[in-house]
């Protein structure tokens, strides 16, 4: 994790959430790929928002060992779950699966004055939304989809500028499938063109034909 000052970019993206007041009171971090945003379990003194890059956000199952996959972040907030529930301890884990930028504002003595600014609770609200709604489809994909289907889902969910990059040990855990069936897949997909096989990951090849096969083109 590393600091970095406030830019135009940043300044506008405040500005947008409604909270250009909070500019003086923030940091900008970056997270590399693979770093633990926030750990599951974790107090919560400070609300994160995303500026570039890709995060996932899982919980542990009741085992203490895989990861379920709720929801992947390439923007909004982290944190916003617990600020809204008045909570003081993380819900869940914030992973990094690329590079990413946050603005991080810290608000132990100002989360009422947070929750009365109308324009900042109004992106709060359609986030939680979104978040609940995408945690719907990924428990309808587990249920209904083929192994295949649900692999297809999670890569085009997780990849980031075409570059998908996990720990395959959960990815399998995740969507339901034994490690070996997961790589049996993973490498009829590289076979056949539409994933390539990198150093730390898949690069896309074929974006359209992995569309067509996950669960989202088979409600369609």
């Amino acid at each position: 994790m590393e600091n970095y000052q406030l830019t135009d970019t940043h300044r506008k993206l405040l500005q947008r959430y409604g909270l250009s007041d909070q500019e003086n009171n923030c940091f900008v971090h970056w997270y590399k790929a693979g770093d633990t945003i926030h750990e599951e379990g974790e107090p919560y003194s400070h609300l994160i928002i995303v500026v570039s890059g890709k995060a996932k956000v899982c919980t542990t199952a009741s085992n203490g060992k895989d990861l379920v996959l709720t929801y992947y972040l390439s923007d909004g907030l982290i944190g916003d779950m617990e600020l809204a529930s008045t909570s003081d301890v993380g819900t869940a884990s914030v992973v990094a699966l690329s590079d990413v930028e946050c603005l991080v504002i810290p608000y132990q003595q100002q989360r009422n004055r947070l929750l009365q600014n109308l324009t900042f609770v109004t992106h709060l609200a359609r986030g939680l939304s979104e978040k609940l709604l995408l945690s719907s489809q990924n428990y309808v994909s587990t249920a209904l989809y083929t192994g295949e289907q649900r692999l297809c889902s999670y890569i085009l969910q997780g990849a980031y500028k075409n570059f998908f990059q996990d720990n395959l040990t959960d990815v399998a855990a995740t969507i339901g499938i034994s490690y070996r069936h997961m790589h049996r897949l993973l490498r009829a997909l590289c076979e056949e063109g539409v994933l390539e096989r990198e150093d730390h990951g898949f690069f896309i090849l074929d974006e359209e034909e992995l569309k067509a096969r996950s669960s989202e083109a088979a409600e369609e």
